[in-house]
């Protein structure tokens, strides 16, 4: 069993909607003889300082956070890519702690493979910034708008996939023009969309 680490204790005792759910899965996680931190603030489970899973608490659902999922075997089919934009990242996900007690063994299982994965030196191919599609009214606004175009184009390949998932998630053509006027501004002082 590995020790408990001060802030997990913490942020188990704050644990309001998933408190049964997410001890639990922290008791899954620490038999695996991973090295129990807080990350992010979440319970994070690591390897030689190599993050391997996360538990983490959302308003439907609490889930086990696999950094490696998409290299992981998903025998039961049980592994889910929270959207189209996570490239590694896969979660298994609880609504009661029933469904943790009949999946004990194959939680085990799953985190025992990303283990594996992990110590293999398996890497994620994950898609560059140019591979991203760029919305046709920002590609619009950057044709039309030299130092705009400048600007983005000096941002950092992470920045600017903030911007072009930011701006794409917009259904409307209408509302993606309104979040592109209002992150012009930050693009134009070279900051990311978070900064």
């Amino acid at each position: 069993m590995n020790d408990n680490n001060p802030k997990v204790d913490a942020w188990m005792a704050r644990e309001k909607s998933w408190p049964a759910e997410c001890a639990a899965l922290r008791a899954i996680a620490q038999a695996s003889g991973l090295t129990e931190n807080f990350k992010w603030g979440q319970p994070c489970y690591t390897l030689d300082g190599r993050n391997i899973v996360l538990i983490h608490g959302f308003k439907e659902y609490c889930a086990l956070l696999f950094f490696k999922g998409a290299l992981m075997k998903d025998p039961k089919g049980l592994l889910i890519r929270q959207t189209d934009n996570v490239q590694s990242a896969r979660q298994i996900r609880f609504t009661e702690l029933a469904q943790i007690e009949a999946l004990r063994d194959d939680l085990k299982t799953y985190i025992e493979d990303a283990i594996a994965v992990e110590t293999s030196g398996a890497k994620i191919e994950r898609k560059t910034t140019a591979q991203f599609p760029m919305p046709e009214e920002l590609a619009a606004r950057l044709d039309a708008d030299f130092a705009l175009k400048t600007a983005f184009h000096a941002l950092t390949p992470g920045r600017q996939r903030g911007y072009l998932l930011h701006i794409a998630s917009a259904k409307q053509a209408k509302t993606r023009e309104a979040r592109i006027d209002k992150c012009a501004p930050k693009m134009l002082a070279g900051k990311g969309l978070d900064d």
